[in-house]
Formats: structure tokens, sequence, C-alpha cells
């Protein structure tokens, strides 16, 4: 599943949903199913991977939390591509994989490319 950042249309007759930081399809994300959060930026590239035992919590965590990793760099994000991983060890592993395959820019743990 992939959510990108945009404007809401208030032409057209949606309901008005709060944005998170320019993100309003966050209730399309599974709120009770484990897996990986990547957040991209403008030009497609890797900006942090997570991984979340609960996923819509987690990625509402990231977008307004102070202590996350990506508290500075929220303007940077366009695009979340959340994967449902419901095994905890199959998520640590394909986490791990994922940060160093496509050298997510501001993951620094279980970093093994320099």
């Amino acid at each position: 599943m992939t959510i990108f950042k945009r404007k809401q249309d208030l032409t057209n007759n949606e309901p008005i949903i709060k944005p998170i930081e320019g993100f309003i399809d966050l209730h399309k994300i599974p709120r009770d199913k484990g897996g990986l959060i990547l957040f991209f930026d403008a030009n497609n590239d890797l900006l942090y991977i997570g991984k979340a035992r609960k996923l819509r919590q987690r990625v509402k965590k990231h977008l307004e939390d102070n202590v996350s990793p990506l508290k500075n760099h929220r303007n940077e994000i366009f695009k979340i591509d959340v994967c449902i991983v419901e095994d905890p060890m199959e998520r640590e592993i394909y986490e791990t994989y994922i940060i160093n395959k496509l050298q997510s820019r501001y993951n620094v743990d279980k970093v093994f490319y320099t």
C-alpha cells in the first residue's frame, strides 16, 4: 500500500480529515497488522524504514512524535509505503536488508554499507 502527501480537495464532497504532515489517507493503513514502513522523498529515495507490530499507530508516531528519527526531516517525506509482514523475525530481516540494499538516508543502526 502506498500513501502520497496531498492537499485535500475541498471542492469535492469529501469529509474533512485533519491531515498529519500533509497525509490524509492514513486511515487506509491497517490498524491491527504488523509490517514495514518505508518513507520516501519526492525523488523516490528512501529516507527511513521502520517496523511495527501495529502499522497505523507507528506511522502516526513517526509523523507526530518528538522522539522519531524523522522529526527534523518530515518536510522531506512525500510517499509512505506500507508492507504487511506479521512475523517479527521476518520484519527484522527485511528491515536490515532494505536499509542496506536501498541505502536509507536516516537509518543509522543496522548499516553495513559505507
